[in-house]
């Protein structure tokens, strides 16, 4: 939900970047969870800086104790993530899903999303390697099954690149 980027003062105060779409969860006291380890930390003050915020936490009162963790991301638990409207849906839960087309051939699993400026694109490499990628449109996205893992989509001319011969036969 953000990345620590830099010590910002002598208070243990470090500058955050936000990548959520819900900033106001990031009040004082309000437990999340750091780095891929999720280390368990406690917000102890939030003030508004530039484009982002100045946090700090109870468990890193000092500069010197703050400073390792220079970017480094922040997560929140599944438990605590606010619902989305219908239709919409968290990464975590789309990313590893079986990519259909509207036939039901499979095309491979979503192995990534590229959050672009217009719209989100999903990278779907098939098991020899193929990667598609998918504009996350209604035109493209005809419908996500996230209790069967599965998202069936329409494959819209120019989406697919035709195989090349193997030149060793």
């Amino acid at each position: 939900m953000a990345v620590l980027r830099r010590p910002h003062g002598l208070r243990g105060e470090v500058v955050v970047s936000l990548e959520t779409d819900f900033p106001e969860r990031l009040q004082t006291g309000t437990r999340l969870f750091l780095s891929e380890d999720y280390t368990p930390i406690t917000i102890a003050s939030r003030r508004p800086h530039a484009d982002g915020l100045l946090l700090s936490f109870v468990e890193f009162p000092t500069h010197e104790a703050v400073q390792p963790f220079r970017n480094e991301p922040l997560f929140v638990s599944i438990e605590d993530r606010p619902p989305l409207p219908a239709g919409e849906y968290y990464h975590h839960e789309l990313l590893g899903m079986d990519v259909l087309d509207k036939g039901g051939e499979s095309l491979g699993q979503l192995a990534d999303i590229l959050v672009t400026g217009a719209n989100d694109v999903y990278l779907v490499r098939a098991a020899d390697g193929e990667e598609i990628l998918l504009p996350a449109i209604p035109q493209v996205i005809l419908g996500v099954d996230t209790a069967a893992r599965q998202m069936r989509v329409h494959l819209l001319p120019g989406l697919r690149q035709p195989k090349k011969p193997n030149p060793d036969g």
